[in-house]
């Protein structure tokens, strides 16, 4: 046999379900408890005490006739006497005559002496009758036992026998179908955890310090107090009507906390700063909310499972009140039994007692009783169900209560969970919200990022780049930390992949800021900051993968510089249609364009009245479409980088100012178009490097003004006459074609400073070379060169000189004339520079200080 504790078991839940369990079904429970206990102590009783007592129905009258003596048979007579006045009490002395059998309703003993004694006088008998004290049956002790068992079986009625099981079952089943949603494996580790998150949320030093805030805000005590100080400062910003962005201007929305001017806040200094451990456990649990909300809300399974299991029960208990009730009045305390036994017994009828009768119906009465409770509960259950939406959960009261205004409703077996949270405390709720509002994530990062991020670990991190000014390079945080805008003399200001970036008021500090970079961070900012970088910001870099994630305040930056725009700018995705108006960039001057375009973008045109120099890289797409070219009238630099051009675009030669045109790393194989760059008289500087280009047309003659010519990696043999005739230029590179030789020509070129022709297949240096005096960079390496001509000590301006990689067997005594070439500007093979005279060494190893100016 079980204990009711083992039965009870079934019954139990994880004492943290219990914030799942609201009060009817802890109520149900309890019900269910002390029905079980009811069928325990019925099954007790049952088994250890209950039992039926029969004795046989005497008739009244009974007419037979003696029968002669015949063997297996026996001769009975019957003797009636009538005692008292009127009344009719008669009484059966039965005696038998048996030759070979005896009936078995009649002792062995009594048979012997009826042998005996086969006659027997009326008196007699009337006289023993009066005798004893009640009415002789004949039956002994295992008779008696016999019918008594035989009686239990067939009189009773079968609910009598069986009630304690049934109610033992039935309670079984109650119960499992009360705690089935906590047990069932696709729910259960949902529920698991929801509260498992539920736990930690509610004790998380986060939400004390949320709550605390909000309650710190909304106190009357603290009203009371603020209404006394006005003259405290105001620890939150206010914007004004002055300084509210207008609808052309994005600016930050806060959506999160809500604080009016009137009522200016004091910070409570005892919750402002969480340590490290609480601030990455909060931010851990962000994350699992976040995490556990998609994967909750896309089902209903939960909500459908304890329906069903409310449904289950209201039907079990409809099922049992109704044949209950018509078992009540079975259980009697005395019976009529007919066992047919009369062959054994000698009686046909018996009158038997239930001894626990009278306990089994009041026990029944008691379970009736209960189960009407527990049916009803059932039914508020379903009326509960069904009375709201519950897969359907709103914080409206929460967001009304606290600053966290943007906490978003929820669906689903979400909704249902926090429902039934709220039955047991709505204080959960609440604090689980907490970690659903965005507004309240970033304000943790917010304090942990500020926490981690001092000023001095800022200053460590700030260093000079190339162009000497002061850089700080943020990359993959939180957030920007509020101590970044405190280094007033900062020059250049780098964020990177900080998706959650906000400006704030304080960047006003920074005067000596100028240049910003945005590298996937799609930076907010504030309308004082606004208008800080608006006046201030001259440089702005914008690194992007969608044209959308570009600050919409980027283009109002009226005294911009210089911007360049990195990412995906496809006019079959974005239509470009997204790049917005750059009009309100009305001092722009630099436009920088590293994308994929298939056409110049027509906003760009906005700013061509100003715009001096334009840069598109592409990564490889064609650009096709040039014609908005023509408009940019003004522009003095113009780079068309990776274009897949095959020739040089009509629409650059509308461009009067052109004074430096790239056309860098294209498909070019011809140049004959040159011959119109004669109508840009400004020109001075062509860059047709890392094409296909074949030879150079004689027309460029007339580009009379050029003065840097650029056309290296290309596939050229030679070089035509014609480049020579160039008189003002001052670099010619035409490195890495398959030139063979250089012409004399070359010496024209008395304005030359700058000649790189490395990697070719030049064998021989003609003297003409040396001609060009100004020379001050001379590449000749990877070549086939075998000797270096001993004038090039008339190369007395030369500081670098390259010689690696060609077929030298000695170096000339004479580099020792060249004034300033030294061992770092020679570029020559080790064994060659230690054949050198040890004076030549010692001059080419001296340090030098002369300063020389840059002739490019």
């Amino acid at each position: 046999m079980f204990t009711l504790a083992e039965v009870a078991s079934l019954n139990d839940i994880q004492p943290t379900y219990r914030i799942l369990k609201p009060w009817w079904d802890v109520f149900m429970d309890y019900l269910a408890v002390v029905m079980l206990m009811v069928a325990i102590f019925a099954g007790t009783m049952q088994l250890t005490k209950d039992q039926v007592v029969c004795l046989p129905v005497l008739q009244s009258t009974v007419n037979s006739k003696a029968q002669p003596g015949t063997s297996g048979k026996a001769d009975f007579t019957t003797v009636e006497t009538t005692t008292g006045q009127g009344e009719d009490a008669s009484m059966r002395t039965v005696s038998f005559r048996s030759t070979s059998t005896v009936t078995p309703s009649v002792p062995l003993s009594r048979a012997a002496s009826s042998q005996d004694q086969p006659t027997e006088s009326g008196q007699e008998l009337k006289k023993e009758q009066k005798d004893s004290s009640g009415r002789k049956t004949n039956l002994d002790f295992q008779q008696y036992v016999f019918i008594n068992q035989m009686c239990y079986h067939l009189a009773l009625p079968w609910y009598s026998k069986y009630f304690p099981y049934l109610v033992l079952i039935h309670t079984i089943i109650l119960i499992v179908s009360s705690n089935f949603w906590f047990k069932y494996p696709k729910t259960c580790s949902k529920i698991e955890h929801f509260v498992s998150i539920l736990g930690k949320c509610f004790e998380s030093p986060w939400t004390t310090k949320a709550l605390s805030e909000t309650a710190c805000e909304d106190s009357e005590e603290n009203k009371q107090r603020l209404t006394g100080a006005q003259s405290l400062p105001k620890y939150v910003s206010t914007s004004s009507d002055e300084g509210s962005p207008s609808a052309s201007t994005p600016m930050i929305t806060k959506s999160g906390f809500k604080f009016s001017a009137d009522k200016p806040m004091i910070e409570v200094p005892s919750v402002t700063i969480l340590d490290k451990k609480d601030g990455e456990q909060a931010k851990a649990l962000f994350e699992k909310v976040r995490k556990f909300r998609a994967h909750v809300e896309d089902s209903d399974l939960i909500y459908k499972l304890y329906v069903g299991q409310t449904v289950i029960k209201t039907v079990k208990f409809i099922f049992i009140l109704c044949y209950t009730a018509n078992f009540v009045n079975t259980i009697s305390f005395e019976h009529i039994c007919n066992p047919k036994v009369e062959h054994l017994i000698g009686y046909t009828q018996f009158e038997c007692t239930h001894n626990m009768a009278y306990m089994l119906k009041k026990l029944l009465i008691s379970y009736i009783s209960l189960i009407c409770v527990y049916g009803f509960i059932c039914l508020y259950t379903l009326f509960w169900l069904f009375r709201i939406p519950l897969k359907e959960y709103s914080f409206e009261k929460v967001r009304e209560e606290s600053s966290f205004s943007d906490i978003p409703d929820v669906k689903n077996d979400f909704a249902f969970l926090l429902h039934m949270v709220d039955q047991y405390d709505q204080l959960y709720s609440k604090r689980f919200g907490v970690f659903l509002s965005e507004v309240s994530e970033n304000k943790l990062r917010e304090i942990s990022l500020n926490h981690e991020w001092t000023f001095e670990k800022l200053r460590q991190h700030v260093s000079r780049n190339a162009q000497d000014k002061q850089e700080l390079h943020l990359f993959m945080l939180s957030g920007v930390p509020d101590a970044v805008f405190d280094l007033t003399d900062l020059d250049v200001l780098k964020l990177e992949l900080i998706p959650e970036a906000k400006i704030p008021a304080k960047i006003s500090q920074m005067t000596n800021l100028q240049e910003l970079h945005l590298c996937h961070c799609p930076a907010k900012v504030e309308q004082t900051a606004f208008s800080f970088l608006r006046d201030h910001l001259r440089c702005l870099h914008v690194k992007f993968t969608d044209v959308a994630e570009i600050p919409a305040w980027v283009y109002l930056l009226k005294n911009l510089r210089e911007l360049y725009l990195i990412g995906n700018l496809n006019s079959e995705n974005n239509k470009m249609i997204g790049l917005e108006s750059l009009r309100e960039l009305r001092h722009l001057k630099i436009l920088h364009v590293k994308s994929n375009l298939t056409k110049i973008p027509p906003n760009i045109t906005d700013v061509a009245p100003h715009l001096t120099k334009l840069v598109i890289h592409n990564d490889g797409t064609k650009l096709v479409v040039l014609n908005s070219l023509k408009k940019m009238t003004n522009v003095a630099e113009l780079e068309l980088q990776n274009c897949e051009l095959e020739r040089i675009p009509h629409a650059i030669f509308s461009l009067s100012n052109l004074q430096e045109l790239d056309l860098k790393s294209n498909s070019i194989r011809t140049i004959e178009e040159i011959i119109s760059f004669q109508h840009l008289k400004r020109l001075t500087c062509l860059k047709l490097w890392h094409n296909k280009i074949v030879n150079i047309p004689s027309s460029i003659t007339h580009i009379k003004n050029l003065e840097s010519l650029y056309l290296s990696n290309n596939k050229l043999e030679s070089l035509p006459a014609a480049v020579f005739s160039l008189q003002k230029l001052r670099c010619l590179d035409v490195s890495y074609n398959s030139i063979a030789l250089i012409p004399v020509e070359i010496g024209l070129l008395q304005n030359l400073q700058h000649f790189h022709i490395t990697g070719n297949k030049v064998d021989v240096l003609p003297k003409q070379l040396f001609k060009c005096v100004k020379l001050r960079t001379l590449s000749l390496g990877q070549n086939c060169i075998t000797s270096i001509p001993d004038k090039v000590s008339q190369l007395l301006q030369l500081t670098h000189l390259e010689l690696k990689g060609n077929c030298l067997d000695r170096l000339p005594a004479t580099l020792g004339h060249c004034q300033l070439l030294r061992k770092s500007g020679l570029v020559v093979e080790d064994h060659l520079f230690d054949a050198l005279p040890s004076e030549v060494k010692e001059v080419l190893n001296q340090d030098t200080s002369i300063p020389f100016a840059n002739g490019i």
